[in-house]
């Protein structure tokens, strides 16, 4: 069952955009992207909110994120964080493996 980590990074001055802006600039973004269960690994920035980035991480499964956290990524990614003085929010969601219910689907467009 894949699951998505949503962590939003909040700081000052611009911190958390500079944040994810040094991990795409150095190939961490990258590397993460290019390791084994890795299905997502994407920045979005709230439009309400100039002082927060969001981070959508999504695996294929709880193992491949174990394995993430054990990498030597987890001590760049720490590092970053305390050189922005970034505090954390985490969502945590796995994947509906059902079909999405037909009441649901009047509202996507494909």
């Amino acid at each position: 069952m894949a699951l998505t980590v949503n962590i939003y990074y909040s700081g000052i001055n611009g911190n958390a955009r500079k944040f994810a802006e040094e991990m795409i600039s150095t190939g961490i973004v990258n590397e993460i992207r290019a390791e084994e269960g890795n299905l997502k690994y994407e920045y979005f920035f709230p439009m309400n909110d100039e002082e927060t980035v969001l981070l959508i991480d999504s695996w294929e499964n709880q193992q491949a994120l174990d394995i993430h956290h054990q990498s030597t990524m987890m001590s760049k990614i720490i590092s970053l964080r305390e050189k922005y003085h970034l505090s954390m929010q985490v969502e945590r969601y796995m994947t509906d493996e059902s079909s999405i219910p037909d009441q649901d689907r009047a509202f996507i467009k494909e």
